[in-house]
């Protein structure tokens, strides 16, 4: 495989993902934000609540939309750039892409057009299940899709099967009940939940700030306020549960995002700031806060947390079984009959993909001399330095997301929600949690590496039979057709924002020869449901 083919590959699939990834998280909030605005509709019958939930619904489905379109060709992806892992993996990988398919993308598919064009046609509480039902096949597709992530990163349930020369599910429930993947998933939707409430609330400060449609942003205000305290806490709880899923199940991300190059007594220290270096194979300048990273990871003061170093070791060990392995499966290919080949191949099975690592540099695995064993253990240990930041980067936004939010919810309850300086910072904030939720990302996926499915599948060995020229064609194409629809989403979401929640009514109200004021009509309809 040309690895350059593979390198392009790589990047195509990290453009689109996280460009993808914009618009996500936005959605997974702003479905849960719209029920309860809804709800409180429903309950008090207040035709400004109505009015809120609208306005805000147009931008979910503007935002909606574009997440559909980057998320069917990121899943063509898949077949197009990374033939040989779907042809490998694609019994497990598969199952849980066509379930959130029929079971959750239909569902929302079939409900967003009730929910946007049935408000006058259904009763308030029918219309309220509508709008429940696009928020939970929403959440679903992320529930779904994030079990089949979450299987690459600790691909449980499934056995690799020497007759067919792939993976196989063994245990569903396992591959469903994974904890890698439920530890991602509560993770990323909380923080879409934060995405959404900075949005509701730094588009509401803008409106405040221009003193414009004044009740209806001091309620979308208070709303954003309490959905995004809570979801900003649980962000910070949840993604401690992710850290603790790494502790069993991906040590060596977890060495790297901590630049742990060696293993601490328990409990072990958390490197707080640092400037790690790969050449060195050390932290330079790191400042230490005690205990912290062995109570964070292991819940105990007495457990230690391996360093990259020890880790390496461990990796040479499964690479020197993992050329058994892949011997006795090429005696098994030559005889499928042959017991003692079969007997080896069961007793180092575990270890086949690490085996594999060394046909990065040799054809068969059973030639690479100890030294090239040596050199491919080290190269398990994913870029130390970009791990080590972009977690820093997402903790740093996380936290500023909590005291943003407890300022908001404070002044909230002390009905100051004109605070200016506040309202400038909330507006400011907008593009932060996006900041974090890439951050994030990349933490996930770069921390993985050189694993397509961990321990199983190189990356390398999983992409398709492409040119150089014709990835660079899909990416250019790619990037263009994407940069155009980015700016097509911000124009529609900015002119939206910019028409305001009570665009129609001031149509309707404003009669063709008498003059009006934009900034006093806007504010006299808002004036007038409040």
């Amino acid at each position: 495989m040309d690895l350059a083919v593979v390198d392009l590959s790589r990047l195509q699939f990290a453009l689109t993902a996280l460009y993808h990834f914009l618009f996500v998280p936005l959605t997974l909030g702003l479905s849960f934000m719209l029920v309860i605005m809804e709800s409180i509709y429903v309950m008090t019958r207040r035709p400004i609540w109505r009015t809120i939930t609208r306005f805000w619904g147009v931008l979910f489905g503007i935002n909606f939309v574009l997440g559909v379109a980057t998320g069917i060709t990121m899943e063509f992806q898949f077949g197009m750039n990374w033939s040989y892992y779907s042809h490998y993996v694609g019994d497990i990988f598969g199952a849980p892409l066509a379930i959130e398919g029929l079971m959750a993308f239909f569902l929302e598919a079939t409900f967003v057009g009730l929910m946007f064009f049935g408000w006058d046609k259904l009763k308030p509480h029918a219309h309220l299940f509508v709008t429940f039902m696009v928020a939970l096949g929403t959440n679903l597709s992320a529930l779904w899709i994030l079990i089949a992530n979450g299987w690459m990163q600790n691909p449980v349930g499934a056995a690799f099967n020497p007759d067919t020369m792939r993976m196989e599910v063994t245990d569903f429930m396992a591959v469903l009940f994974n904890p890698v993947a439920q530890a991602k998933f509560v993770h990323t939707v909380s923080a879409g939940y934060v995405c959404a409430s900075v949005f509701v609330l730094g588009v509401s400060a803008f409106y405040l700030l221009r003193g414009r449609h004044v009740g209806f942003a001091k309620r979308s205000m208070t709303v954003a306020s309490a959905f995004g305290l809570a979801a900003s806490l649980s962000v910070v709880v949840l993604g401690d549960q992710s850290g603790y899923a790494l502790t069993d199940n991906q040590k060596m991300k977890l060495a790297a995002l901590e630049a742990m190059w060696r293993t601490e007594p328990a409990p072990a220290g958390l490197t707080l700031i640092g400037i790690p270096s790969m050449k060195d194979r050390e932290t330079h300048f790191g400042v230490h806060v005690p205990w912290v990273m062995g109570l964070i990871t292991t819940r105990t003061i007495d457990k230690p947390v391996e360093g990259i170093f020890e880790l390496v070791a461990t990796a040479e060990d499964r690479i020197e079984s993992g050329v058994i392995a892949y011997d006795a499966l090429e005696k098994v290919k030559a005889d499928p009959a042959d017991p003692v080949a079969r007997g080896v191949f069961e007793t180092h099975r575990r270890d086949l993909g690490y085996g594999l690592l060394l046909k990065r540099h040799v054809a068969d695995p059973r030639q690479a001399s100890p030294a090239l064993i040596q050199q491919t253990a080290w190269e398990t240990v994913p870029n130390v330095p970009a791990l080590f930041w972009s977690f820093r980067i997402m903790a740093g936004v996380g936290m500023f997301m909590i005291a943003l939010f407890a300022t908001a919810f404070v002044l909230c309850t002390l009905r100051k929600h004109q605070t200016r300086w506040f309202l400038r910072l909330a507006v400011l904030s907008i593009p932060l949690p996006w900041i974090a939720i890439e951050f994030g990302w990349i933490l996930a996926e770069f921390g993985r590496q050189p694993w397509a499915v961990e321990g199983v599948l190189p990356t390398f060995l999983g992409a398709s039979s492409l040119t150089v020229a014709q990835l660079w064609a899909t990416i250019v194409g790619f990037t263009l057709l994407y940069g155009a629809l980015a700016v097509v989403e911000v124009r529609l979401m900015l002119h939206a924002i910019k028409k305001g929640p009570f665009h129609e009514q001031q149509t309707f109200e404003t009669a063709p020869d008498t003059p009006s004021d934009p900034s006093a009509g806007a504010r006299a309809p808002a004036a007038a449901v409040a």
